[in-house]
């Protein structure tokens, strides 16, 4: 992990948040200001669950995962995050500790932004605060969808609206590529890493993805969308 210092007009990846942009030019130069820029080497980790909740962090460069870790060291991989975006977790305002585990997956790189700056900006800034909570309930209903697709879907089904998910929110620049590690998989779909191995397998000897190392290759986008609606 490498701390840097910023320049002070940085701030280019803050604009691009919808969640910033009712901030006032002060406003905006103080978060500017406070933010710290850190940098993580793959696996290691940002956030852990359970420690106490000091900062948001805005994700500028690299890939991260968000995941809850359960029960005999199980994880449920709830999403992967790509810049631009805003990371933090229900403990904001509540018990101010961290309820997901974030790490990076690649070199990433992230700002940090102290809660207590922005509870004061909530206080004073009505659009802030508004478009905060928005935020807030878009991740709750993306969450209620996640919690449909692992309960109410067959393995199959979960594997192929995995596969989609990761080719066109989390990899949709590599044209139907997605490096993955199958333990990820796994727990992105609440299954065990064999039973999402066999299920890569049947895909594969359908000549619906093609398997190279930890790369799947789409061939059939249109046969995984069905079986994910039908899984």
């Amino acid at each position: 992990m490498e701390e840097k210092k910023n320049p002070k007009h940085c701030g280019a990846c803050l604009t691009k948040l919808p969640i910033f942009k009712s901030l006032s030019e002060e406003q905006f130069d103080l978060v500017n200001q406070i933010r710290c820029r850190v940098k993580f080497r793959p696996g290691e980790v940002i956030f852990k669950q359970g420690t106490a909740m000091t900062h948001i962090i805005v994700v500028n460069e690299g890939l991260v995962k968000i995941y809850l870790e359960g029960i005999n060291n199980r994880n449920l991989l709830l999403r992967f995050a790509r810049p631009v975006t805003i990371i933090g977790g229900p403990g904001f305002f509540t018990d101010f500790r961290n309820h997901v585990t974030t790490m990076a997956v690649e070199e990433t790189s992230a700002c940090f932004i102290d809660i207590n700056t922005l509870s004061e900006l909530i206080k004073v800034n009505k659009d802030f605060s508004a478009d905060l909570l928005k935020w807030v309930n878009t991740h709750t209903i993306n969450n209620y969808r996640k919690l449909i697709e692992l309960t109410q879907k067959g393995m199959h089904g979960r594997i192929a609206g995995a596969l989609l998910y990761l080719s066109e929110e989390v990899f949709n620049e590599r044209n139907g590529d997605i490096p993955i590690k199958r333990q990820d998989l796994a727990d992105l779909t609440a299954m065990s890493k064999e039973s999402a191995i066999r299920i890569l397998k049947e895909f594969k000897d359908e000549h619906i993805i093609t398997v190279e190392g930890n790369t799947i290759i789409i061939n059939n986008k249109q046969k995984l969308a069905q079986i994910s609606t039908t899984g």
